[in-house]
């Protein structure tokens, strides 16, 4: 008897049904007696050809249900009930594929390792070895995208190659030296090129390492773990943030919750308030990462010396930064903040003779109530935060405990003509929590239909997420589409794409692509990798 025959016809009818239930414009509902009879018709043959899991999970999922009920199921209700069965089939699908690449599982705060080296294979080579180890891994070829993508993710390291087109990679690095005097990033350099006059160049560049090709991987291996542990070591002894000089997010994280026990004690109430730079992303955009850097300094230094000497001043990430205002209620907090809100938006920077002012929004929560805990106190001040940027930026909004606020919306679309994936992704999006910002979820068979909705058009923020092969449109070309569109700066995108598929890789980093991970995956791994690229959104 063929099993592996019979598995196949097994998986393929479980999508086709799937299909007819999820993709058919007819279905809105699904009566009880087809899902009692789907399911008890796997169960059966599951366990004829020996898929005992999944005989299983379809006999748990029956026990709940009555075979003469008259309930009919709605389509999300439904899709979520038969999510683990999805889950399951997909990886008996790809078990021999899934079970090789999954050694160690990324969490999507693993340590970040940038790579940037114009030949693909080497890319994919070092991109699957490092990724095996349990680090996330982001590849780019074009030096100019790469040096963006560097201030973006503020990576725990770059490896990089000396030969690149348009830029060689001691050009890069000195690009981003400037920035890297702030930051502590170790960078490794990877060249054919290893003699002793290359090698003294890298180092007087500012790399911290170099390695000749052909790499002994071992030894690679060896040196990253060793600078990844001394870039850990480095950020958990640092109280100071590198680039502003104020006080960092570990150290808010050590101090907050004095502040409450504080107030246990005294009774005495204090405000936190959580400040965020207006359209940083813009100053950036126009004016370079370096200049913005810049920006954030000088706002830094700007709240320090207008602030009493009992405040206190943070830099939580990115452009925002918290403020401790002991022994003052919400009232006077307020006046403070419009006042350097005022103050700050009469300063003028000078980027190449243009001129140019920056304003800053704020959130402001007081602490009165013992039975407020820090993490509460910090959320409802950020969300009065994103309540000022709705109500139009350059203002203080003043939260309570029971604030009402309306989400930012970042649009988030799946396209893939595997049901099960595109299933499998929408709930594990659905998933993830992003505080302020609601994601706008929405899935696709192909590329046709996801520009037919018009979504690729409405000008929000997009995380996109499309299938590098497709029947009708394949993935390059909705990548294509997007990035040469209009609202091309509004697009991130994941690519999934092939393990062998070389040249899709190389056209889909060279069109824009901001990440690629090979099919089939193992989806922690990629639930791990969408957290880490959604949250870069907010």
């Amino acid at each position: 008897m063929n099993l592996e025959k019979y598995k196949n016809h097994l998986i393929q009818n479980t999508k086709k049904i799937l299909m007819d239930w999820f993709e058919s414009k007819e279905n809105e509902r699904i009566p009880q007696r087809e899902v009692y009879r789907f399911l008890h018709s796997i169960k059966g043959t599951a366990g004829t050809i020996q898929l005992g899991g999944l005989m299983q999970v379809s006999d748990r999922l029956l026990s709940v249900l009555d075979e003469n009920s008259e309930k009919v199921w709605e389509l999300d209700e439904l899709r979520s009930f038969l999510f683990d069965l999805m889950e399951l089939t997909y990886e008996y699908e790809n078990y021999e594929h899934v079970t090789m690449k999954t050694g160690a599982i990324r969490q999507s705060n693993a340590q970040l390792i940038q790579i940037i080296d114009d030949d693909v294979s080497m890319l994919i080579l070092l991109k699957d070895v490092l990724e095996e180890k349990g680090w996330m891994v982001i590849t780019n070829t074009d030096p100019e995208k790469a040096v963006n993508q560097y201030f973006e993710m503020q990576p725990d390291l770059l490896i990089l190659d000396i030969h690149l087109p348009t830029k060689d990679g001691f050009h890069v690095l000195e690009d981003i030296q400037t920035h890297n005097e702030k930051y502590f990033i170790p960078k490794m350099i990877i060249s054919i090129q290893n003699d002793k006059q290359t090698r003294i160049k890298a180092y007087q560049s500012g790399a911290d390492d170099f390695i000749g090709k052909p790499i002994d991987i071992e030894e690679f291996i060896v040196k990253i773990e060793r600078h990844l542990q001394r870039k850990k070591m480095f950020d958990q002894s640092v109280l100071i943030d590198e680039l502003t000089q104020i006080y960092n997010r570990r150290f808010l994280e050590e101090t907050l919750p004095r502040y409450f026990q504080e107030f246990k004690r005294s009774k005495q109430a204090f405000s936190i308030s959580v400040v965020d730079i207006d359209y940083f992303k813009h100053v950036n955009d126009t004016y370079g990462h370096l200049y913005g850097d810049i920006v954030l300094n000088e706002f830094a230094q700007f709240i320090k010396r207008s602030i009493r000497s009992s405040d206190l001043i943070f830099r939580y990430g990115g452009e925002e930064f918290v403020i401790i205002f002991p022994g003052t209620k919400d009232t006077d907090a307020r006046q403070r903040l419009t006042e350097l809100i005022h103050a700050f938006s009469q300063k003028v920077f000078i980027y190449k003779e243009k001129s140019f002012t920056v304003t800053f929004s704020a959130g402001l929560f007081t602490v009165d109530d013992e039975f407020v805990t820090p993490d509460e106190a910090f959320k409802y001040a950020d969300h009065a935060l994103y309540e000022a940027k709705r109500l139009g930026r350059a203002r203080v909004e003043t939260a309570g405990k029971s604030l009402c606020y309306k989400k930012n919306v970042l649009n988030v679309s799946v396209i893939d003509d595997d049901i099960i994936i595109r299933t499998m992704l929408y709930k594990i999006i659905e998933s993830i929590d992003m505080g302020h910002i609601e994601l706008n979820i929405a899935v696709f068979e192909n590329g046709p239909l996801f520009f037919e909705s018009g979504r690729a058009d409405d000008g929000r923020d997009h995380f996109l997420i499309v299938d590098g092969v497709m029947p009708i449109m394949d993935g390059l070309e909705v990548l294509q589409k997007v990035k040469t569109g209009p609202y091309a700066n509004q697009f991130s995108v994941l690519m999934l794409t092939g393990r062998k598929s070389k040249e899709n890789i190389a056209q889909a980093l060279k069109l824009g692509a901001d990440d690629y991970v090979t099919k089939p995956f193992s989806m922690p791994e990629l639930q791990a990798r969408i957290e880490r690229l959604l949250k870069r959104e907010k």
